[in-house]
Parts: structure tokens; sequence; C-alpha cells
């Protein structure tokens, strides 16, 4: 296996990783915001009040986003199962 081979595998995986954890991040950074401006607002500066909100969306977008998650999961099993029957050869 060559560098170049190793290079390729780590930038499919943290890729790939980057891909799963993208709507969780972003659904947490709009959440995080939002609340943050209505605490601003209206100056209640309760840690749960940012927590709670932020945790309900995260969940449910990953619910929504079960299908494509696993599905990229998959597909990155696969290519990584293949990789090593290459260098197996």
């Amino acid at each position: 296996m060559t560098i170049a081979e190793v290079l390729r595998l780590a930038h499919d995986f943290l890729g790939t990783a980057l891909l799963i954890s993208l709507p969780a991040l972003a659904v947490s950074l709009v959440v995080g915001l939002i609340v943050s401006i209505l605490q601003t607002i209206t100056s209640i500066q309760e840690q749960t009040l940012s927590f709670v909100p932020r945790l309900i969306a995260v969940g449910v977008v990953m619910l929504l986003c079960l299908g494509w998650i696993l599905q990229l999961g998959v597909h990155f099993t696969m290519r990584m199962l293949a990789s090593a029957a290459e260098v197996v050869r």
C-alpha cells in the first residue's frame, strides 16, 4: 500500500465523517443561534434553555436523516472492504 493510497483512504474517511455529522452540526448551530438571540432579547440567562431545544432538534434531525446516514456508512464500509481486498492481493 502506497502513501497515495493511504492518503486517499484518509481523505475518504474524513469526508464521510464530515457528511455524516453535517446535519447535526448545522441544526445545532442554527438552533443555538436562535435561542441565543431570544435569550438576549428577553434577558433570560438560563443554561438549560439553550441545551434542551438544541438536543431535541438534533435528535429529530438525526432520526430524519437516519436512512441517508446509514446509506453513507454502508457505502463507505463497502469501499473500505474493497480497498482491504486489494491490499491482500
